[in-house]
């Protein structure tokens, strides 16, 4: 089915000025849906109060608005302009609370403007908590213990019902704004009044916390035929409490079973299919109890994410492009695979790499400000790595943090004792990666550290085949390094300037650069090309290896 003629042109709605919780992802989704609207020929027309995104440079839309996003700057531009619908599933939360704002002031209606890529009924599911937990339990989707309140009173009584540690979560927020752990009954009245503060609807959930559970995101599409993809899963390597825009997260999922896999695609699909009128991207966070492969439904987001940018660069598949696409009534089905260009859109991307995300943070320009991560977003953006295996593409995202890391590793500065160190990996901080790497160095177990962080003991023996490999290295100087060794090193991320200072003696980069090439180990590039080499690919999107 073609798209919908009777469109012939579409108001995006931005996601306003950069924000801690909400850095610039969504800019890049709306610049490709704006790109992909106008390939079809529809005049787009964009709203975004913040000046200093390429968004609303004059060459992405038709017209642009340097407008606050409020329901009057979206009633200015109708009564001044014939627009045919609107898009908001492209500027995050804030896109979609403006546009069910101006829903129920009756503005989309009063000048007949089509809402498209999601309707209302699927904003309040997903994003008004006691609505998404009853449709939960309709579907027969195991969701954690909670209860919806509407005062501090209210959340006090649920609090005494289903015991610590809690979880404060409110509804229709993004980046987990005014959300966070409670642990005792101390801790309650602040944060159940910080919440129903932050909640436009002056609403919380208050839920049970699933502490030391592992948590995973499915990357999804659905056309008005109801076919669904399945376009990346992303593992966080933190544990649940930390939110997922401040957990080191990895693509494709490193520790999940098949078997688990397939109950949370299918658990996926049911909740996307029961979301009401809903096309394009869309995010489902699911936990999962490490002991007993429990999965619970954590939320769903029906909009395109940070995630969902993520998931792009990741796999090569342009999420925010054929979801606007889609939400002009195409269906995955008729749609070109952007990086083929002969193949269907309607596949889902095989990867032979791995990802890693790892966040930034800028708490030495917020003096005093904590930087103990937990439900609230504190991150200002993110750095991704690409690698033949995850130990390269770990390191490759550290030695982009800008934080004076060359790699996993601080070196040449003081490290913590043992005991220190333990002791700090009790709670997470920004730097915890660092740290886990140093206790590993000083002997530390992979079960004593699992035990303190909840991470995967997957992971932790990965970093540990890491500190195996700079023991080695450390044992020799440039002109005796083994071959083998260099070469093993190299595959598994560790940089020149790494290497020059973890091996005997005084060695520049540059000395270690030639002498690898000396040896015949060079830099080769890979593509990202979605499809693991099955089709041929048109994209000029590589990553670098040895």
């Amino acid at each position: 089915m073609p798209k919908d003629i009777h469109i012939k042109s579409v108001l995006i709605i931005g996601s306003g000025p950069i924000v801690i919780g909400q850095a610039c992802e969504f800019d890049y989704s709306g610049s490709q849906a704006s790109r992909s609207l106008r390939e079809e020929g529809i005049k787009v027309f964009l709203i975004n109060s913040n000046p200093a995104t390429i968004m609303t440079d004059k060459m992405i839309a038709d017209e642009i608005f340097l407008l606050p996003l409020t329901p009057e700057s979206i009633e200015t531009i109708l009564s001044n302009h014939s627009i045919d619908a609107v898009l908001p599933t492209m500027g995050g939360q804030t896109a979609l609370n403006l546009c069910k704002e101006v829903a129920e002031l009756g503005i989309w209606d009063k000048y007949q403007v089509q809402l498209i890529g999601v309707d209302i009924k699927a904003i309040d599911l997903a994003e008004n908590r006691e609505q998404f937990r009853n449709l939960m339990i309709q579907l027969n989707i195991d969701v954690v213990q909670s209860k919806v309140a509407n005062s501090v009173l209210e959340g006090k009584e649920i609090a005494q019902d289903i015991g610590y540690p809690l979880v404060i979560r409110p509804s229709f927020t993004l980046g987990g704004t005014g959300g966070g752990i409670v642990y005792n009954k101390h801790e309650l009245d602040q944060a159940l009044t910080n919440g129903l503060h932050a909640s436009p609807i002056h609403e919380v959930l208050v839920e049970k916390a699933l502490l030391g559970w592992k948590e995973f995101e499915l990357e999804l599409l659905r056309d008005k035929k109801n076919n669904i993809i399945v376009i990346c899963t992303v593992e966080n390597i933190d544990p649940m409490g930390i939110h997922t825009g401040d957990s080191i997260t990895v693509a494709p999922a490193m520790t999940l079973p098949d078997t688990v896999y397939q109950r949370m695609r299918n658990m996926a699909k049911l909740m996307m299919q029961n979301l009401g009128n809903f096309v394009g991207g869309c995010n489902v966070q699911f936990a999962l109890c490490p002991q007993t492969e429990q999965i619970i439904v954590v939320e769903i987001n029906p909009r395109v994410s940070r995630s969902s940018a993520l998931a792009s660069k990741a796999t090569g598949y342009p999420i925010a492009k054929i979801a606007a696409k889609l939400a002009i009534g195409f269906t995955l089905d008729e749609l070109k695979n952007q990086i083929t260009k002969t193949t269907s859109a309607y596949f889902e991307p095989a990867l032979d790499y791995v990802i890693v995300k790892i966040p930034r943070w800028n708490f030495d320009k917020f003096k005093g400000a904590n930087d103990t991560l937990g439900l609230q977003m504190k991150s200002v953006g993110e750095v991704m790595g690409i690698g033949c295996c995850f130990n390269e593409a770990l390191q490759k995202a550290c030695q982009s943090l800008e934080n004076e890391a060359v790699g996993l590793g601080y070196y040449g500065k003081s490290l913590m004792k043992n005991a220190e160190i333990m002791d700090y990996l009790k709670l997470p901080k920004w730097d915890r990666i660092f740290r886990i790497k140093d206790a590993l160095m000083q002997g530390a177990t992979v079960n004593s550290i699992a035990q303190e962080t909840k991470i995967d003991p997957w992971f932790l023996h990965q970093i540990k085949i890491m500190c195996q490999i700079e023991t080695e290295l450390s044992k020799h100087q440039l002109n005796n390094v083994p071959y083998e060794l260099l070469l093993k090193a190299k595959k598994s991320g560790f940089s020149d300037r790494q290497i020059s200072k973890i091996i005997k003696g005084n060695f520049s980069e540059n000395d270690v650069r030639s002498k690898r090439k000396e040896l015949g180990i060079d830099r080769i590039y890979r593509m990202v090309d979605s499809c693991s080499a099955e089709f041929k690919s048109e994209t000029p999107y590589f990553y670098s290896s040895f």
